[in-house]
């Protein structure tokens, strides 16, 4: 099962400057200049300032406490700063998840179901919003430099918000570009997300970040 597929709770389990005025007014994530001091950070730096839109194909495997292999998809993504994102799985685990500017919805294809909830609640808890939103990244993690892992420069978040959906989200990068992500749930589980086909600042049409659910689904809201 995707790792963002809607929970019991109706969350959904999917920035930087450089200088203070120009990040307050872009309304992007900031990172202190103190602690950037190496290709990991700055690549973080560069990813949430100056990419406004993303667009990438992506492959996904959830291992067990054993890394083991549980499951895994595929899929498509797009981002527009600030707040818009759209993760597409395809068949046999057909999901939509759209973030709209207001509000999170995720369409299970296969059970017929849309759940919505705040989009305003979710960054911290979901992945596909941290890659979308705006605001201050040291407010809402801690941030790790793990340093140069075989072609990838890591940075590890670590949520300070104890509801978050997991417990740690490492980012490698590969000549600056954003290239993998592995979540690790509090069960244990990790997953791994790898991004092909890499689409940076190319216009994406705001039409993408719409959704309308379908007639005769049923519809979970949770954005009281």
């Amino acid at each position: 099962m995707p790792p963002l597929r809607p929970t019991g709770n109706g969350t959904v389990a999917g920035p930087l400057k450089p200088g203070l005025l120009r990040c307050v007014a872009a309304g992007v994530f900031c990172l202190s200049s103190s602690v950037l001091a190496s290709p990991g950070l700055e690549a973080l730096q560069h990813f949430f300032s100056e990419i406004k839109t993303f667009e990438a194909r992506f492959g996904q495997i959830v291992l067990d406490e054993a890394l083991v292999e549980i499951d895994d998809g595929q899929g498509k993504l797009w981002i527009n700063r600030p707040g818009l994102f759209r993760w597409d799985y395809v068949p046999p685990d057909a999901l939509e998840i759209v973030g709209d500017g207001h509000n999170v919805w995720v369409y299970d294809i296969e059970l017929e179901q849309v759940t919505v909830h705040s989009q305003d609640r979710a960054l911290g808890k979901s992945p596909a919003s941290l890659l979308a939103a705006s605001g201050d990244l040291e407010d809402s993690f801690v941030i790790i430099d793990i340093g140069r892992q075989g072609r990838f420069d890591w940075v590890n978040l670590v949520p300070k918000d104890e509801d978050s959906e997991f417990s740690e989200m490492r980012i490698g990068f590969e000549e600056n570009r954003l290239r993998l992500l592995e979540l690790l749930d509090k069960l244990g589980q990790r997953t791994r997300i790898s991004f092909v086909d890499l689409k940076e600042n190319a216009p994406i049409p705001l039409t993408v970040f719409e959704f309308i659910p379908p007639e005769g689904v049923d519809i979970v809201d949770n954005t009281q």
